[in-house]
């Protein structure tokens, strides 16, 4: 029995839909799982650079990932899983306080475990489960505070290796973003990345090397793309297996690759936080495919976060980052309207084929640091402003300080990255730390609440612009109940 019906006679006519167990002719099927390579790509390649991780196993790792999401969801909800930004601070976390890369991957593998377990429940128990736990205010918040608690990194250990270099490059991702259409706008951050990295060398040639701290803070002058490693490295082959021992991050002479990951409590629990963003991050998705196929896909909802899950253990578990679902596919999807599982296994033996070549690796492992100044800078803060976004699209009423009281303490731990010593040498970082308050100070809150608060959509009065703006008895012309709230 095949895996696919052939949608029609293999064409795509004009308004026509094809479903995910549907699949067009070959020729256009591979063509279509190209073009989702091509969408993943900047974003799976450029989040394990900042994780410390090697950009080639994780685009590997991505494929198989997304072969075994595919198979465990049956080919219902057609998605591609790579590099997870939600990890990025996490990783910042654990190498602050001493780490090295595999306690990273120790401790998102753990959160892989809990994602998987979370599937289940959510499978056996219903996706309401979601939204009586992690209702969107809760969400939203730890969605911003993982997003904003970045904004240190871009400022010490990025931005000044080479600032006009980021200062351009981040023009370059604002401009293709809002200037190019279709699906050209959503590989803007791909497009901009390959835009500094030859403004870079061009740089090199013109004014020569840049004198900017390295990742110890000495002042050293080094050219700005070091193709070193790119010459010595083989065109064909496995990535490499990591050196422990001799690993620093933002060595030259060591790109990290396979390696065992070491289990941390203390690690651990900087990172499982993200457990709740990634619930967000797929249930969001998942609901955006159903939306757009018409089909029913709340009984499937357990398993495709339990399915990502387990992909992120696999991935973690050999040395590459956590994977998630990507918006950027599903993007492709909504343009093209074709919804067939088979582009994306394309998609994922194309990327497992750039994980068999070291060149490759060793090319995305030179990005400039001032490139990636100028996408961060811009990356982290839409990472943050997904958390508002959750807010707008569920109508989160922050008139109430129900919602507005808990998750402003839990905000500001997280962005100012303020911790807790609870003594041992235990500490809970600011990601931790503003989590825990925003998910348990929200629930407490809400049980010592009154009933007017619960049920009271206005919640309370807010004076923000002018007095009178949120009262009941406003006129017809007169802004609407928290419409002016920031």
């Amino acid at each position: 029995m095949a895996l696919w019906k052939l949608h029609g006679d293999g064409n795509l006519r004009p308004g026509a839909v094809v479903a995910p167990d549907e699949r067009l002719g070959w020729g256009r099927t591979i063509g279509l799982g190209a073009q989702h390579v091509v969408a993943m790509f900047g974003a799976t390649f450029v989040f394990p650079l900042l994780m410390g991780l090697n950009p080639q196993l994780a685009v590997m790792m991505s494929g198989i990932a997304t072969l075994l999401f595919l198979a465990l969801v049956r080919g219902r909800v057609p998605s591609y899983l790579g590099s997870s930004a939600s990890f990025v601070g996490v990783a910042t976390a654990i190498y602050a306080a001493g780490g090295n890369p595999s306690h990273v991957t120790g401790a998102m593998l753990w959160v892989g475990v809990t994602l998987a377990v979370v599937g289940v429940v959510i499978h056996v128990a219903g996706s309401g489960v979601i939204h009586r736990w992690l209702p969107p205010v809760v969400t939203g918040a730890v969605v911003m505070l993982i997003g904003f608690n970045l904004a240190p990194v871009v400022a010490s250990a990025y931005w000044p290796r080479d600032q006009w270099v980021a200062l351009i490059t981040m023009l370059v991702v604002v401009v293709l973003s809002v200037g190019l259409r279709g699906f050209a706008g959503r590989i803007a951050i791909f497009l901009a990345l390959i835009t500094g990295y030859v403004l870079s060398w061009l740089f090199d040639l013109m004014f020569g090397p840049v004198t900017a701290p390295n990742d110890a803070g000495e002042l050293v002058t080094q050219p700005r793309v070091d193709w070193s490693g790119v010459a010595a490295a083989d065109w064909f082959g496995l990535p490499p297996v990591t050196d422990l021992a001799t690993w620093q991050l933002g060595a030259t002479t060591n790109v990290v690759g396979f390696h065992l990951p070491t289990f941390d409590l203390a690690f651990a629990l900087i990172a499982l936080p993200v457990t709740i963003a990634l619930i967000a991050e797929n249930t969001g998705h998942v609901k955006a495919v159903a939306e757009m196929t018409g089909a029913d896909l709340d009984p499937v909802m357990g398993r495709a976060i339990g399915a990502d899950g387990a992909a992120s253990v696999l991935a973690t578990a050999v040395g590459a980052g956590p994977t998630t679902t990507y918006a950027e596919n599903i993007g492709v999807m909504a343009a093209t309207r074709v919804y067939s599982s088979a582009a994306y296994v394309v998609a994922a033996l194309v990327a497992i084929g750039f994980g068999f070549s070291p060149k490759f690796g060793a090319i995305v492992s030179a990005t400039p640091p001032g490139v990636l100044g100028g996408i961060t800078v811009v990356l982290y803060g839409m990472i943050g402003l997904l958390g508002a976004k959750i807010w707008k699209e569920n109508g989160v009423d922050f008139g109430n300080p129900l919602n507005l009281v808990p998750v402003s303490a839990g905000i500001i731990i997280g962005v100012g990255n303020v911790s807790l010593d609870l003594g041992g040498g235990f500490t809970l970082g600011g990601i931790a730390l503003g989590t825990i308050v925003t998910v348990a100070v929200y629930h407490l809150a809400r049980a010592l609440a009154p009933a007017e608060l619960k049920n009271r959509h206005e919640g309370a009065v807010l004076i923000v612009d002018r007095p009178g703006a949120y009262a009941e008895d406003a006129g017809p012309d007169s802004p609407s109940p928290g419409a002016d709230q920031g």
